[in-house]
């Protein structure tokens, strides 16, 4: 392909200052490979602290590396081996730039191996396909950790399992609110005030608990009638206490996070003990080839059947910046913007 590819890159680790836009060369893609021309990109977390170099994965090559693993768009081209897609195919990526420092999706053409592609079902958006990526999927791993946990979410998936919820206005805690009752969970959310209240509402939360009021435990029981099967959880310091006084005997709690608030996490060993407690960490990158293949597959399901959704009213705002303003949404998502960060690439495709 002749034309340019407007990318977005960094040649140093650093603030959101050392992002800059460029031209780069359309790669081609090779044997087992996909290049996807990108129309919306998704900031998480993750693209912010690989950025500055706390959590990077690989070194910065010559030409820049270029930020943010999810995004949306369509198939552009297929190497050779690629089988169940084809050019034109509405598609959504995940972990675009992990040990790929030059497949991120801030650009308008990427290249990725085909198990980090997934298709877009037709009813759900670009924004939705930019959305879903390290979040849902993040959630999906929590939600499938426990004792006789699926493999796979789906609808009755999760008959009789009561899911808590932590953080649950963030975005990963809203896609494990959506998951869980997609599959048929009871699902309590914590959160610390009203206005977060009212997005793990509109999430699907069954019920809505303020952590900070001094009796949370009581109501997180009360709402289940008992204790909690599994607890995704954003902050696992700092609620320790809360988890050990709702868990059922058997309970897992899936750590994707550590918001920092509490330091290293102490064990109670004999209370753990009596509890049959499983902690059970979760990071998609050494998550393994299975575990992203059957979260994908119920990612794109749950988006067909309207079992994820985005926006104000699934309790996800939306904050939409070009590419060119790439700096300022990923200091958004460094500031702690709530709802979820994108970038539209391509300004010409809707839908």
């Amino acid at each position: 392909m002749s034309q340019a590819n407007r990318a977005i890159v960094y040649t140093e680790f650093g603030d959101a200052s050392v992002l800059r836009e460029v031209d780069r060369v359309i790669a081609e893609p090779g044997p087992g490979e996909i290049r996807v021309r990108v129309v919306i990109s998704g900031v998480n977390p993750t693209d912010w602290k690989q950025r500055t170099g706390a959590t990077a994965t690989s070194d910065i090559p010559a030409e820049g590396a270029v930020p943010n693993q999810d995004g949306s768009g369509i198939v552009d081209a297929v190497g050779a081996g690629v089988g169940g897609f084809a050019v034109g195919d509405r598609v959504w990526l995940m972990l675009a730039a992990y040990q790929r420092p030059g497949s991120g999706t801030a650009q308008q053409y990427t290249v990725v191996p085909a198990d980090r592609v997934a298709p877009l079902p037709d009813g759900a958006g670009f924004e939705a396909g930019a959305c879903v990526g390290v979040p849902a999927m993040t959630a999906h791993r929590a939600l499938t950790v426990h004792d006789s946990a699926p493999a796979r979410l789906a609808p009755g998936a999760l008959d009789g399992v009561s899911v808590l919820v932590a953080g649950g206005a963030g975005a990963v805690g809203n896609a494990a609110i959506q998951l869980a009752t997609w599959a048929g969970a009871s699902v309590v959310a914590t959160v610390s005030g009203p206005e977060k209240a009212a997005l793990a509402r509109a999430a699907g939360a069954g019920r809505v608990v303020n952590y900070r009021e001094p009796d949370a435990a009581a109501q997180i029981r009360d709402a289940f009638g008992g204790g909690v099967d599994v607890i995704v959880e954003v902050a696992a310091t700092h609620n320790a206490e809360l988890n050990l006084s709702v868990l059922r005997p058997g309970g897992t709690i899936a750590v994707y996070a550590d918001d920092g608030s509490g330091g290293p996490l102490a064990v109670d060993v004999r209370r753990h003990m009596v509890l049959n407690v499983r902690y059970q960490f979760v990071l998609l990158y050494t998550a393994g080839r299975d575990a992203l293949a059957h979260g994908a597959a119920a990612v794109t399901a749950a988006l067909a059947d309207g079992g994820l959704r985005f926006g104000a009213d699934a309790g996800v705002p939306l904050h939409v910046f070009p590419l060119a303003e790439t700096a300022a949404a990923h200091a958004a998502v460094e500031a702690g913007t709530v709802g979820k960060v994108l970038i539209r690439v391509d300004q010409s495709t809707t839908g």
